[in-house]
């Protein structure tokens, strides 16, 4: 295994931690950062007792290569965040798209002892069994993003809202669009075969039927670049008409933008995914088809790091009467617009 150390290596005994019996959503981890932070990870929030230095964690990260900017940016915020905390040692994983090395890579984590692993799976049902020989261990798991298949595998699972995406982008297309009811909208998906996908796709569907819209055109990219490009040529070309168009994911979005540029179209309005910080920039400059983006927030592991800090240490989230972390955090997908860009730029990823 590839790793870097934040800081020196200082082993600190773990206490084990149960699990909960009862999952609780909550918008996302609050109050845990003090407030002149600055950092990638997170928010402005006060400072709370949570903040005091404790006895000092190692927390081992592994998560997919960096091959998509959301994906860069989950590591960059991650190590950021542990950057806050004085008593967080993080031992990074060298990322990889590889099941058998992450597999590795968690065993190393098991072996050496640490106290918390923050874990974002290539492909969380192969990673499954190891995730819970690290819990049987009495190493708690911080599940981030794509879910394992047993709830044995992970003390907390913090997870960015696919559906609630899908959601968001076709509530603010129905608000631009809800008066005209023979409008055409056309959407650009991600991998279909992936549920995220599906969950996108089926929480757009069930956000335009309440306002008498549907999907009249559709095609799937793979969340490139290269495919965003050719899927949006490819839409265009059977769309002479278009109103609005939302578009998965910011990064292949920049291939979707070159595409409809070189078509020479802008009759239409476009949503983005993902939140990147290219997308915002289009959405203040105003001079491009894209008007909106919906987040998935690439803070995901970086909150991953904090309740992982929390659940080594014993402590809770600050905001919460319930005195141990949630077995579950679901994390909102907020719109950004020109009304309220300048609220997420600065905490936006690179495509």
């Amino acid at each position: 295994m590839s790793a870097t150390r934040q800081r020196p290596f200082r082993r600190l005994p773990y206490a084990t931690v149960a699990l909960l019996s009862a999952g609780v959503l909550v918008a996302g981890c609050t109050s845990n950062t003090p407030e002149d932070s600055g950092s990638a990870g997170g928010g402005n929030q006060a400072a709370s007792d949570n903040d005091e230095a404790g006895n000092t964690v190692t927390i081992g990260f592994s998560a997919p290569a960096a091959d998509h900017g959301w994906m860069a940016g989950i590591t960059e915020a991650a190590r950021a965040e542990a950057e806050n905390y004085e008593d967080v040692e993080l031992v990074v994983a060298e990322g990889t798209n590889d099941v058998s090395t992450q597999i590795s890579q968690v065993e190393t984590f098991i072996n050496d002892g640490v106290d918390a692993i923050v874990l974002l799976p290539f492909d969380g049902a192969a990673m499954t069994p190891v995730a819970i020989q690290a819990m049987e261990a009495g190493i708690p798991v911080i599940n981030v993003d794509r879910e394992f298949d047993s709830p044995f595998a992970a003390r907390t699972t913090i997870l960015g809202d696919n559906y609630g995406m899908g959601v968001s982008a076709g509530t603010y297309i129905c608000e631009q669009l809800g008066d005209q009811p023979d409008a055409v909208v056309a959407e650009i998906a991600g991998i279909d075969s992936l549920p995220l996908t599906q969950d996108r796709s089926q929480g757009f569907a069930d956000a335009l039927s309440e306002c008498g819209l549907d999907v009249d055109n559709r095609v799937a990219a793979d969340f490139t670049v290269e495919g965003g490009e050719e899927a949006a040529s490819n839409l265009l070309q059977a769309a002479p008409q278009i109103d609005a168009l939302w578009n998965h994911d910011d990064d292949q979005g920049v291939g979707v933008l070159a595409a409809i540029e070189s078509a020479g179209r802008d009759e239409f309005i476009m949503v983005g995914g993902a939140g990147s910080a290219n997308a915002m920039r289009a959405i203040q400059e105003g001079n491009s088809v894209l008007q909106a983006t919906v987040i998935y927030p690439h803070t995901q592991a970086a909150d991953g790091i904090r309740l992982a800090r929390l659940v080594a240490q014993d402590k809770a989230l600050s905001d919460l009467t319930e005195v141990e972390v949630p077995r579950q955090i679901v994390l909102n997908a907020p719109v950004v617009t020109t009304d309220n860009v300048d609220q997420y730029i600065d905490n936006a990823f690179e495509s």
